[in-house]
C-alpha cells in the first residue's frame, strides 16, 4: 500500500521553518565548501551537486502542485457555475458578481491552498537539509 501523505501545514508555518531553515542551510553548506578547500571529497562534490539540483526538482514540484490546486479550483468554479443554471452561461460576469462576498471568499482560499501546496515541496526540502546537515 503506496505511503499517504499528510496534508501541507498551513503556508504561514511553511513561511516560517522556511525562513528559519534555509539561512542554517545556507551557512551549514557554505562552511562545507570552505572546510573543503581547493580539493573536495568524493563526499562534497556529491553535496555540491545535490545543492544545485534539488533546487530545480523543488521548483517543478511546486510549480506541478500549485497548477493542480489552481486546476481544481477552476473545475470547482465552473461546476458550481453550472450548477446555478444556464442565466451563468448567458452573462458570467452579471452572474459572478451578485455572488459578492461568498464568491472573494472562494477566491482567497483558492489562493491560500495554492500557495499552500506551492511551498510544500520547498518547505520539506528545506527542513530535510537543515536536519540532515546538523547532524552531520
Amino acid at each position: 500500500m503506496p505511503r499517504r501523505r499528510p496534508p501541507p501545514l498551513p503556508a504561514a508555518v511553511q513561511a516560517a521553518e522556511i525562513a528559519w531553515a534555509a539561512p542554517q542551510v545556507i551557512a551549514l553548506r557554505s562552511l562545507r565548501m570552505l572546510a573543503a578547500g581547493h580539493a573536495p571529497s568524493a563526499r562534497d562534490r556529491r553535496e555540491f551537486t545535490v545543492m544545485g539540483t534539488e533546487k530545480v526538482l523543488a521548483w517543478q514540484r511546486s510549480m506541478a502542485a500549485m497548477g493542480q490546486e489552481a486546476l481544481r479550483a477552476q473545475q470547482d468554479w465552473m461546476a458550481q457555475a453550472v450548477s446555478q443554471g444556464m442565466s451563468w452561461w448567458t452573462s458570467p460576469w452579471t452572474a459572478w458578481s451578485g455572488m459578492g462576498l461568498q464568491a472573494t471568499q472562494q477566491v482567497h482560499e483558492a489562493c491560500h491552498r495554492v500557495l499552500q501546496h506551492g511551498l510544500h515541496p520547498v518547505h520539506s526540502r528545506v527542513t530535510a537539509n537543515a536536519r540532515r546537515l546538523r547532524k552531520g
